[in-house]
């Protein structure tokens, strides 16, 4: 709808120029936007006052003569000029009524768009160090990351989502450390504890996994030895089990991009990506020495500081594992948009990767999307404390007591640069107060609606029979209430809330959106009676029924979120 009245308004003015009623050496942008009252309209340009200067006319004068050439337009209902010489615009019944006609042909692909280009995204997140269970924090990125994919899809990228397994590294040989000892504490063996070790007690059960298969065998190998088959083994664990939890929320990875493969030799045995990258930057110009390290020159591209890649010891730092996998991204495998989701305690990372990837020739095409905190409660006392095991409420804890659906919806409802207060006891509670339970039970509703149309009040799928019950010729200038038309303003949004929240980067919009088009159906049930003794009405509102249904479906699945059909 946005781009038929950009369209509308772009053809009044060309229309005016042709016919010498307005002179101008540059034609102005065309802007549209909704006024924020509906009694302005449905639409509304400054399009005149743009244009005003150039056609040395006053706006007014100029809003006249556009709107001259859009009054009797079929789409347009009336034109109206306010203010210093905004033009206003409302719709026509026949052009709300026509978003029931698209929603139903178009289906899973209505709202669709080309933004993208057919560019390829990839998006990379949730990305947890593999020596430990994920926190809430992981959860949000989850769904943040996923839904963004999703949305991103919908507007014509092709994308990849991407875990970057942080496997190599100081974190690693600790993790090693720690169940190495926890499993000579289970063989009945003196040790002690490394001061910097994991406490958790999922280190105790991932020792008590290797002593169960392989037995007591490891306590009498060298600590070198056994740190090193344990570090295997342990993180196959952890990465397993990562997998099997972000599955259950219905997030699954492209790529699972190990961090050691940066250090590796190159697929033909030449020098590992660190080193390409490095070199990468020093045919820029960007890459000095001093004081025996290597540095790379970051305050060139606005960084408080130069940063060191590899220490004097010949050590690389992490920065330089991270450049090098930027420059795989971009080099290796041709990204045109490279999405990165980070927790709050990165935001002081930002800077410098942004000069990373400008100085490997790819300015702009790298985002970095932070991630803030979330903080649990339950009845209005925060949880910091699992019942269950006296320690931090993990995701996979979270997910086990709310479920997927309410998980993901409630990590979605805020924007990312605000931190997330998750009511526990909201999202498991069944009434209009919980917003993911009033999103899906107006879905449920529907259904319901058509299986009682049908006379099919046990059919496992309600599609079938809406396409049975609903024509496409049904009469829909038989539909012209208040309610009606209000369902249709709603619907007709849609396509321009995907675009907006894909280029904000902000799945949030989604959420509060599918609120609104729920609220805008009970509000049309309540006053319209769908199935009635009018069966040319019924038809009607029938069809107005599963455009929603389909709306509402297509919105909850952008979410990753289900639609069920009963509840």
């Amino acid at each position: 709808m946005q781009h038929l009245i950009k369209s509308l308004v772009s053809d009044a003015l060309d229309a005016a120029l042709d016919a010498g009623e307005l002179t101008l050496v540059e034609r102005p942008e065309i802007t549209i936007e909704r006024p924020r009252e509906l009694s302005h309209g449905d639409w509304a340009t400054n399009v005149a006052m743009r244009a005003a200067k150039g056609a040395g006319m006053p706006p007014r004068q100029v809003a006249e003569v556009i709107s001259a050439r859009m009054t009797g337009h079929p789409d347009v209902a009336a034109v109206e000029i306010a203010g210093p010489g905004f033009i206003n615009i409302r719709l026509s019944a026949a052009a709300l009524q026509r978003v029931i006609v698209s929603a139903r042909e178009q289906r899973a692909d209505f709202g669709r768009s080309d933004l993208g280009g057919g560019k390829r995204a990839q998006v990379e997140f949730v990305s947890a160090n593999p020596v430990g269970p994920m926190h809430v924090g992981h959860g949000r990125w989850a769904a943040l990351g996923d839904s963004l994919a999703r949305l991103l899809g919908h507007v014509g990228y092709r994308v990849e989502r991407e875990f970057y397994v942080n496997d190599q590294g100081v974190q690693m040989d600790v993790f090693a450390e720690s169940v190495a000892a926890r499993y000579l504490e289970l063989c009945d063996r003196e040790v002690e504890f490394p001061e910097s070790g994991y406490r958790g007690a999922y280190i105790t059960d991932i020792a008590r996994e290797i002593l169960a298969d392989e037995g007591e065998s490891w306590a009498d190998t060298s600590a070198a030895e056994r740190e090193s088959h344990f570090k295997e083994k342990a993180y196959a664990q952890v990465l397993a089990h990562l997998k099997h939890v972000l599955s259950g929320m219905g997030v699954e990875f492209d790529v699972w991009f190990s961090e050691r493969t940066l250090h590796a030799p190159g697929a033909d045995g030449g020098p590992s990506a660190i080193v390409r990258a490095i070199a990468r930057l020093r045919e820029t110009g960007y890459i000095f020495e001093e004081e025996g390290a290597t540095w790379f020159r970051s305050t060139d591209f606005g960084d408080d500081k130069d940063r060191v890649l590899q220490k004097a010891d010949g050590d690389y730092t992490y920065f330089a594992a991270d450049i090098a996998y930027h420059w795989d991204k971009f080099e290796i495998r041709g990204f045109d948009l490279v999405i990165d989701i980070w927790g709050a305690d990165h935001h002081g990372y930002v800077k410098r990767m942004e000069a990373a990837a400008a100085a490997l020739g790819h300015p702009g095409k790298l985002e970095l999307v932070i991630g803030q905190l979330v903080n649990l409660f339950r009845n209005g006392e925060v949880v910091r404390m699992s019942k269950r095991t006296g320690e931090m409420v993990t995701f996979e804890d979270l997910l086990d007591e709310v479920g997927p659906d309410a998980a993901r919806y409630f990590f979605l409802r805020r924007s990312t640069d605000q931190a997330l207060d998750f009511d526990i006891a909201l999202a498991k509670e069944q009434s209009s107060d919980n917003p993911v339970y009033y999103v899906q039970y107006a879905h449920a509703r529907i259904c319901s609606i058509l299986r009682k149309a049908a006379v099919q009040p046990d059919a496992d799928d309600v599609a079938p029979l809406a396409a049975a019950l609903v024509l496409a010729d049904v009469d829909l200038a038989l539909l012209g209430h208040d309610a009606e038309l209000a369902l249709f303003r709603k619907l007709a949004e849609f396509g321009e809330v995907v675009e907006i929240a894909a280029t904000q980067r902000a799945p949030h919009k989604l959420t509060r959106y599918a609120e609104e088009l729920a609220a805008s159906f009970h509000q049309f049930y309540t006053v319209c009676h769908v199935i009635g003794d009018d069966p040319a009405l019924t038809a009607a509102r029938l069809a107005v029924v599963d455009a929603t249904r389909i709306v509402l479906e297509l919105v909850l699945a952008l979410l990753g979120v289900s639609a069920p059909q009963r509840m």
